[in-house]
Formats: structure tokens, sequence, C-alpha cells
């Protein structure tokens, strides 16, 4: 819905939720990828899929995680739809490279401290106790994805999601202004 559009990605906990509420209540059009667009998928096709029984809760959350997809039709759509001078795509999913391209780009948040990503997640996990980052196979996927860094697009603009909120939103705002409208 945006003439231009941006996804902001990051390890859970990194403030993704955060930053697309702050952007919403500055007047900014934000897509909640992991509440409007997800689903679960081939990661290769698209198609979706059933979930299987799993050997394990380990088994279980890699297969969510590994199989957690947007609608690209939907995505693609919004895109198309120039309503609005700017639309935040915030969340990630593992079909990215599907319509990166058509993104004008695409920021990262980042927090160097891993302690900091899991305590984030225990304060979001206390408010609601079925969201993600609570359970020790959840904590482990989120502290290899902080330390390999597998699911980050590469060449995205890096946001430190350590700094505090408003000097994180205004940082992904002066770079989105610099490829103007």
């Amino acid at each position: 819905m945006g003439i231009k559009n941006f996804l902001i990605e990051g390890v859970s906990g990194t403030g993704k939720t955060t930053v697309a509420e702050e952007l919403q209540r500055r007047g900014y059009h934000v897509l909640h990828g992991d509440r409007e667009l997800k689903y679960r998928g081939d990661p290769k096709t698209g198609e979706p899929v059933e979930e299987p029984v799993h050997a394990s809760a380990k088994d279980k959350t890699l297969w969510r995680h590994t199989h957690l997809l947007w609608d690209t039709d939907k995505v693609k759509s919004v895109i198309a739809d120039h309503g609005v001078p700017v639309s935040f795509f915030c969340g990630g999913c593992r079909n990215v490279d599907h319509f990166i391209d058509l993104l004008d780009g695409v920021f990262v948040l980042k927090v160097d401290d891993i302690e900091t990503i899991l305590r984030r997640l225990d304060e979001r996990v206390a408010i609601d106790p079925t969201d993600f980052g609570g359970r020790p196979e959840e904590k482990d996927l989120v502290a290899r994805l902080h330390r390999t860094e597998e699911d980050i697009p590469h060449n995205a603009i890096v946001i430190d999601a350590a700094a505090p909120l408003e000097a994180v939103v205004d940082d992904i705002l002066r770079e989105a202004a610099k490829t103007s409208l």
C-alpha cells in the first residue's frame, strides 16, 4: 500500500513488534507480517502444508520456524497499491527471497548482547505465556539464529535495536527518507 515499501527484520526479541507499534503510533502504515501475512507452507513451493506430528519439542520448534511463510500474493498486492507514501512490513519469514527485490529497503534490528534478547523474550512471555520464546528449545533456536545470522537478509541496513525505542525508529525513518519519494 506504499509508494515506498520497507521490511523490518531481526531475530526474535530484537523489537520488531515494538518498532511496528511505534511506527503506527506515529501514523505510518504497518503490516505485522507475523500476524497478518503468515501461514505454514513449503519453503520452496509456497504451498500450504499441514503440521506433522513431531518427535520432540525441539523438532516442532524447528519445523514451525522453517515453515513460517508470508502470503506473497498479499505482499505483492500491498506493494502494488500506492495509496500511502510508505509501508513497513515487520516480522520474519522463510520466503522473503520471493519478494525482497520488490522492496525499497530492508532494515535488520540487531542487538549484540544475547542476554538482552533473552530478557526481552522473558518479558514478552510474562505478558503472554503462549508467545514464542518462552520454552528452552525456542530460546536455543533464537540463540543459534542470533549467533549465525542465518535468517537475516544480506545487504540490509543494520539498526542498533539496543538503543531506546525512539532512537531506533528515528534511525529507520532517517534511512528510509534517504530513498526519497
